[in-house]
């Protein structure tokens, strides 16, 4: 029996998490989120890990709001990078491992090829910088592993598919953008992967840095098209640039994330993301 500690528990990844547990009935789970554990506590962050002995932290809380952290400096980094040094440092005193989920946004979004782990990053605005300082701080724990994902979402929360469904029912007619290009990420996928590279009892070799999203490539603009003809909205939707739609945060303009090393390392099968789609449609309901 593991004691599996989980961060963020009331975020998208987390609930995710917390439905999947079933599957794994021989552990034990520790669902926190700020009111059971302030990760920025360092002490309280400790005491914790001791406490219950944990063996694996899934980190899945962060500051995950882009254009406010232009504005949020300080608090997007506390929880993006101070806690991850806590958390890392808590991991590290207990010997567990560590299970942190960083972004795309830490690339610049220049290149026209999928990028690999080795790739530099050059993050374009405040929430990516903060994401990659969290990396580094992840990795003062020996046994960590990274997971590079890009545009979550789930059935919980707030997210891009039910700010789109909203949209398409409430709207004449929709513009969105066609020239950024990535994944979009189904969170109970994200969770699946999560929890079976931990059950794997990773060992040196085997931690560091991976990226993992669902297969397959889509712009805003092809996801938005995908959504309303999974879900019967016709209302008509038109392209348009980054240049018509200013945000306070730059966007990389391409970050597709290559995932061999994921697969390769344990054994993953990782879903096209319009099936994945379809899925997560379909446990939101009409």
């Amino acid at each position: 029996m593991k004691n599996i500690l989980i961060c963020g528990a009331n975020g998208q990844l987390g609930n995710e998490l917390r439905g999947l547990q079933h599957r794994y009935q021989q552990h034990r789970f520790l669902f926190t989120d700020v009111d059971e554990l302030n990760i920025t506590d360092q002490a309280a962050v400790l005491d914790f890990f001791r406490k219950e002995q944990v063996h694996v932290c899934i980190n899945a809380a962060a500051y995950t709001a882009v254009d406010k952290a232009e504005s949020e400096t300080a608090l997007c980094y506390l929880i993006n990078e101070t806690a991850v040094q806590y958390l890392a440092e808590a991991c590290a005193a207990c010997d567990a491992l560590l299970l942190h989920v960083s972004t795309d946004f830490i690339f610049n979004g220049h290149q026209s090829v999928p990028y690999n782990e080795t790739d530099a990053p050059d993050p374009l605005g405040v929430y990516g910088a903060s994401k990659w300082a969290g990396e580094q701080a992840a990795l003062r724990n020996p046994k960590t592993i990274i997971l590079r994902t890009a545009w979550v979402y789930s059935v919980y929360g707030k997210n891009f598919v039910k700010t789109m469904l909203q949209l398409g029912a409430t709207k004449p007619a929709l513009s969105v953008v066609f020239d950024q290009i990535g994944t979009p990420t189904w969170a109970h996928d994200l969770a699946d992967a999560l929890l079976l590279i931990q059950e794997q009892n990773p060992g040196p070799g085997q931690f560091g840095v991976y990226h993992y999203t669902n297969e397959g490539v889509a712009s805003w603009f092809d996801f938005t098209k995908a959504i309303f003809e999974l879900k019967n909205i016709r209302i008509p939707l038109a392209p348009i640039e980054t240049s018509q739609y200013p945000t306070p945060a730059r966007r990389p303009a391409y970050s597709v994330l290559n995932k061999r090393k994921v697969r390769e390392t344990f054994g993953l099968t990782i879903p096209y993301w319009r099936d994945s789609l379809q899925k997560c449609l379909e446990q939101m309901g009409s």
